[in-house]
C-alpha cells in the first residue's frame, strides 16, 4: 500500500480515515505553529516555513491564506540584497499588530494608566526608577547564568534566557561593517506600554550592557513599529580600546 502526503503535510498510509473533532484542533494547532514561527523569525518566505515545519507547499499556503484572512499575517515584497534578476520579487510573510496582540499583551491599559498616574503625581523620574526596578529582577536572575560562561558565549545565553521568559530572542553576528553581535527579540510582552513609556526599553538596554560587560545599542524596537527589537552588542576588544563617553 503506497503512502501519500496529506494537504496538512502529514503522511497518509492509505488506510481509511474518518474525520473527527480533534482533527480541527490539530489544524488550528498547526496554524498557531506557523504564526509563532513568523513571529519569531519573520519576515520569512513560505518555502522556509514549509521546510522548518515539514509541510507541503499547498499546506503552508493554506495556513498562510487563513492567517491573512484573519488579519494575523501580512505578505510583503522581500527587500533585495544585492542585485536581483528579472521576475517577480520574493514574497515574505510578517506578523501584523493584530497577530502580535494574539500572543497576549495582558493588562496593557491598566499598566499604561498606572504609569501615567505615576508620572503625573511623582514626575517622569519616578517612571524611570520604576522601569529600572522592573528590569532589576531580570538582571538579578540572569547574572549568575551569564557569569558562568566565557564572555563570547554570553549573548547567545542571554537570548536563550530571554526566550524562556517569553521574548522569543535570537542571537547572531551583526551585519558588516562594524562587526559585533546582534540580539533580536521577536516578541515584547510590554510593547504597547513601552510605546508610550520608552523608559522601559531604556532600562532594559542598560541592563543588557551590564550583563554583557560591553556597550550595547538599540537599533529597532517593536514599540516603535519595527518587527523586531534589535540590539547591537559591541565587540569586547573594541569596547576596551574605545570606552564610551559617560552619559
Amino acid at each position: 500500500m503506497s503512502s501519500t502526503r496529506r494537504a496538512d503535510g502529514s503522511v497518509d498510509s492509505g488506510a481509511p480515515r474518518v474525520p473527527v473533532g480533534p482533527e480541527r484542533g490539530a489544524e488550528t494547532g498547526t496554524r498557531a505553529r506557523v504564526a509563532r514561527l513568523i513571529l519569531e523569525h519573520g519576515p520569512i518566505t513560505a518555502s522556509t516555513l514549509g521546510e522548518r515545519l515539514g509541510l507541503t507547499p499547498a499546506a503552508i499556503r493554506r495556513h498562510l491564506d487563513n492567517l491573512m484572512d484573519e488579519g494575523m499575517v501580512e505578505a510583503r515584497d522581500a527587500r533585495p540584497h544585492g542585485r536581483r534578476g528579472r521576475g517577480r520579487p520574493a514574497r515574505v510573510f510578517a506578523i501584523t499588530e493584530a497577530g502580535r496582540d494574539a500572543f497576549v499583551h495582558g493588562y496593557d491599559d491598566l499598566a499604561s494608566s498606572a504609569l501615567r498616574f505615576l508620572a503625573e503625581t511623582a514626575g517622569p523620574e519616578a517612571v524611570t526608577e520604576f522601569a529600572r526596578r522592573q528590569v532589576a529582577d531580570l538582571e538579578r536572575r540572569y547574572r549568575p547564568l551569564l557569569e558562568s560562561v566565557p564572555p563570547q558565549q554570553r549573548v547567545r545565553l542571554l537570548a536563550e534566557a530571554l526566550s524562556n521568559d517569553g521574548y522569543a530572542a535570537t542571537a547572531g553576528e551583526a551585519p558588516a561593517p562594524g562587526g559585533g553581535e546582534q540580539l533580536c527579540q521577536h516578541h515584547c510582552p510590554v510593547a504597547h506600554v513601552a510605546a508610550e513609556f520608552p523608559e522601559l526599553c531604556e532600562a532594559e538596554v542598560e541592563a543588557f550592557a551590564r550583563l554583557l560587560g560591553t556597550p550595547v545599542r538599540r537599533l529597532a524596537t517593536i514599540a516603535h513599529g519595527d518587527g523586531v527589537c534589535t540590539t547591537h552588542v559591541t565587540p569586547r576588544d573594541i569596547a576596551r580600546e574605545d570606552p564610551p563617553e559617560p552619559r
